[in-house]
């Protein structure tokens, strides 16, 4: 049975009112919420937090930088939120790419696969026995999917086309049992088209020509559809690169539209072997004008509701 785990920050609320939200999620079928980190909100405190107000929650980042701290911090960190959390914690670790590592955190960006591998060795020797957080990998290509399968506790993917996933994890040989397969979804929960696609195209443009999600791309069908979009980024027309993006690869890859179309379009994700999809919810209209409106949105747009 597919899990359900949503993303925080919440749109439009600051850390502090998200509490009445997360206190909820169970009973809307949610069972953990997640972070990812880059700019803005670190992102583990969110988590703290999260524990703090609802225990039955499991706690997962997806993903945090694998070289912006070092494996046994990263050790601690995820064992002392285990101590918080009736639920389980799911520590994911990637690569990330050279803006959030080198950028952001002067950090220099080499040789950014080995460092992840050794990172994850290490977290797996540090978090072992019953109850321990588990360690899974924010991968993409065979070569990182085929290690967080064969070395790690399973894979997160993201930006990935429905109709690829099969293809994207069979080339790991996957999934496995016993390894989890968690699939992040980016849902704008709006009717309105032009709003979604114009924040879709903000975000997109800039992240899937980042090297390493350019490079995934590359080896699926839709590559030469984003080919244009990809040569406008690397000659650093950023407001090019967004505009140059099929409105259908907008479409597919930041879910948007009333409930019913963004149930069809999460539903397709619902596919063998995957054990968790996790949401990312991205401000709209409607819940910035009414952002306490969330539970009754995630109630219509998740598939088959369901309590845990």
């Amino acid at each position: 049975m597919t899990r359900w785990g949503l993303n925080l920050p919440l749109p439009g609320l600051p850390l502090p009112a998200h509490r009445p939200i997360v206190e909820q999620l169970p009973d809307l079928g949610f069972d953990s919420v997640w972070t990812g980190e880059g700019g803005g909100q670190d992102a583990f405190t969110p988590l703290a937090a999260a524990a703090a107000w609802q225990p039955r929650l499991g706690l997962g980042t997806g993903v945090v930088p694998a070289a912006t701290r070092g494996p046994a911090v990263l050790a601690q960190t995820a064992a002392t939120l285990a101590e918080l959390s009736s639920g389980p914690v799911l520590l994911g670790v990637g690569s990330s790419v050279p803006a959030h590592v080198e950028a952001l955190n002067g950090v220099p960006f080499t040789r950014p696969l080995t460092h992840t591998k050794d990172t994850v060795r290490t977290l797996k020797r540090s978090l072992s026995g019953d109850g321990a957080p588990r360690v899974i990998l924010g991968a993409l290509r065979a070569q990182m999917l085929r290690f967080a399968y064969d070395e790690g506790d399973g894979a997160i993917v993201n930006l990935v086309f429905a109709q690829d996933l099969q293809e994207v994890l069979a080339r790991a040989d996957a999934p496995r049992p016993g390894k989890e397969t968690i699939v992040k979804l980016f849902v704008c929960p709006t009717p309105d088209r032009d709003h979604a696609r114009a924040h879709g195209r903000a975000f997109l443009g800039w992240l899937i020509n980042q090297r390493p999600y350019h490079a995934f791309h590359a080896e699926l069908p839709n590559a030469p559809r984003l080919a244009k979009s990809q040569q406008r980024f690397a000659q650093g027309d950023t407001l090019g690169a967004r505009a140059a993006l099929p409105d259908d690869v907008v479409d597919a890859l930041w879910l948007s539209g009333h409930p019913e179309e963004i149930r069809e379009q999460i539903a397709r994700y619902l596919q063998p072997g995957v054990t968790r999809i996790v949401l990312y919810v991205a401000p709209t209209p409607e819940l910035i004008r009414n952002p306490y409106a969330l539970p009754d949105v995630l109630h219509a747009i998740r598939p088959e509701p369901a309590r845990v």
